[in-house]
């Protein structure tokens, strides 16, 4: 599969990431913090254009930062508004596709097309394999022992909130990428309440949201606190058995549906 690949261009407003995860810097230089990450098929927005950097806004969530332009591929308002018609997140915890670039593994939460071919924009796709797991909660579990990156949102590396936000998407719900943001979605309720898929959030001793976590099965609890992990909640908050203590004090739990 041969295709030109095309730069972005000053005069373009719009692109996608063409990577299988692709880091959001704080500021226009490799040595600043990643503030969140774009997983492949996310289209952005494009602020301001220099070369290498860009300042873009994720179209989905709104986030805003600077990435590498050799990383995303240009789309027109018109690509633009087919590709966001069309995509869906792969529901795989990894898979592979072949493009232009040649061949790609990509995370789970990735945006690809319905059919195993597909096209964003004038670029050509194909799904090679892919093993889509069963239903939401067994997609999360495949997150298990991934490790914590501050600002990620992969299968590769991942945060807390990034966790958050990709299983989140495979049930229609496009949160916002920060777990005090996500805090002020959905109906608020009691411990006594909780059930499977509801969001526990926890503050640090500032009394701020610092930290979120999927409610499970059998007071279980799935978060990103140094990998991805299963720890036990409790009304005090996550009882990590391993270190035999409390380690996030719980603030609230939310339902989304």
């Amino acid at each position: 599969m041969s295709q030109k690949i095309k730069w972005i261009e000053a005069q373009q407003r719009h692109a996608f990431c063409a990577l299988s995860a692709i880091p959001v810097r704080t500021e226009a230089k490799d040595s600043s913090e990643q503030c969140t990450q774009l997983l492949f098929g996310e289209p952005i927005e494009i602020l301001q254009y220099s070369q290498p950097w860009l300042k873009i806004r994720s179209i989905l969530d709104g986030y805003e930062g600077f990435i590498d332009h050799k990383q995303v591929l240009p789309l027109t308002d018109k690509e633009l508004r087919r590709w966001l018609d069309q995509f869906r997140y792969a529901m795989s915890p990894t898979l592979f596709i072949q493009g232009p670039m040649g061949p790609q593994l990509l995370s789970g939460g990735a945006l690809v097309g319905t059919e195993a071919e597909f096209e964003i924009g004038s670029y050509c796709y194909q799904i090679q394999n892919e093993l889509v797991a069963s239903d939401c909660w067994s997609y999360a579990l495949s997150f298990l022992n991934t490790p914590y990156l501050w600002g990620g949102k992969s299968h590769f590396g991942i945060d807390c909130s990034g966790l958050v936000q990709n299983v989140f998407r495979q049930l229609q719900f496009n949160l916002p990428r920060d777990a005090y943001q996500q805090a002020t979605h959905g109906q608020m309720i009691s411990f006594e309440e909780r059930q499977m898929l509801d969001l526990a959030f926890f503050k640090n001793a500032d009394g701020r949201i610092h930290h979120v976590g999927i409610i499970g099965p059998e007071d279980q609890i799935l978060h990103a606190s140094g990998q991805v992990r299963m720890d036990t909640l409790t009304q005090e908050g996550i009882f990590n058995s391993s270190a035999a203590k409390i380690t996030h004090s719980l603030y609230q739990i939310r339902r989304l549906f």
